[in-house]
């Protein structure tokens, strides 16, 4: 069967509600958190009238405070981002909306533990870059630190890579790409931080995000392949080992037998006038009968998988490499078919 046979391409797609309801799953659970997490944080302020100048156990509790951070208080660098001031509904507002509006793009590329893995990561970083920035400049009585800011930044960051021509409305009514946006606004932040001025906003967690944002892109990092290995001695052990090689061990030179080498060139000549345009491999000519069905199995499966993602999403949600793939297995299946 070749891909376009297959039902689910040809079907329209969802519908507007059941794109909504589908896509950014991780998207709205944050923003679910984020809500109940503020409800709390109201309910447990201190009165108007008190004269403790706190905003209430719970926020203290949470909140990122280089003091409590020294004293072994670590989770801080990631409990901050769920917390937001309980005296103005626009903090929170204005959070959720940016993390909605561009995180669903972003899930929908890199998916939703991928995801959720990268938030959280870029969360916890924009909290250690503002810990040590305050502890240089401000020392243990720098003021705490609560808001998502850092993680959505990072998240709009991400986006404005893959999409950077994409316009959004400044104030609702200014059309502006989003590349333009976020360097005006970093920018911004860049010069609160280097000149030290006053100000009620994190600008430090605002550029941790950021960076982390580009620094994950830069490197093709994909922390979710970590996570399943972390906690195992058996992969820092081969790291070790890996490092030990790297370090200490000999330079090795590749050698090649002549012999060898001339016997693979002429089965791939002979390979090559009986099959015609067949790719002939070595390493495939011992297994041939067990090794096709398999690759073809994997082949399929990840057709499958983007074909999913084109009718859950549309065919913009898909990456490069997606398309590619996806061009590659389409030449595959129509060669089989004629």
């Amino acid at each position: 069967m070749g891909i376009y046979d297959r039902d689910y391409v040809r079907r329209e797609g969802p519908s507007f509600l059941g794109s909504f309801s589908e896509r950014g799953r991780v998207c709205k659970w944050l923003v679910g958190i984020n809500v109940v997490v503020f409800l709390v944080q109201v309910l447990t302020r201190p009165a108007a009238d008190s004269l403790t100048p706190n905003l209430g156990w719970f926020t203290d509790a949470l909140h990122l405070d280089v003091e409590h951070v020294l004293h072994g208080q670590v989770w801080r660098l990631l409990t901050y981002a769920f917390l937001h001031d309980p005296g103005t509904i626009w903090h929170i507002l204005l959070n959720m909306l940016f993390l909605w509006w561009f995180g669903s793009d972003v899930e929908d590329l890199y998916g939703p533990r991928e995801f959720l893995t990268f938030y959280l990561s870029a969360s916890f970083a924009a909290g250690l870059l503002y810990f040590f920035s305050s502890l240089a400049f401000q020392g243990r009585n720098a003021l705490p630190c609560i808001g998502a800011s850092g993680g959505v930044i990072a998240v709009v960051t991400l986006c404005a890579i893959h999409y950077p021509q994409r316009i959004i409305y400044l104030f609702f009514i200014l059309p502006v790409p989003l590349w333009l946006f976020l360097i005006i606004f970093l920018a911004g932040d860049a010069y609160v931080f280097v000149s030290r001025e006053e100000s009620s906003t994190a600008v430090a967690a605002h550029l941790g995000g950021a960076l982390f944002a580009g620094v994950y892109y830069r490197l093709h990092i994909r922390l979710i392949d970590w996570l399943p290995q972390l906690g195992t001695p058996r992969y820092w052990l081969a790291q070790m080992q890996s490092w030990r090689r790297w370090l200490f061990g000999p330079r090795l030179r590749l050698f090649v037998d002549e012999n060898v080498k001339e016997k693979w060139n002429a089965s791939r000549r002979h390979s090559s006038s009986a099959a015609g345009d067949a790719i002939y491999r070595p390493e495939e000519a011992t297994q041939q009968s067990v090794s096709a069905p398999v690759a073809d199995e994997h082949l399929e499966a990840k057709m499958d998988a983007i074909l999913e993602k084109i009718s859950r999403a549309g065919k913009e949600s898909l990456t490069e490499s997606e398309r590619e793939f996806l061009l590659r297995a389409s030449e595959v299946f129509r060669r089989r078919r004629t």
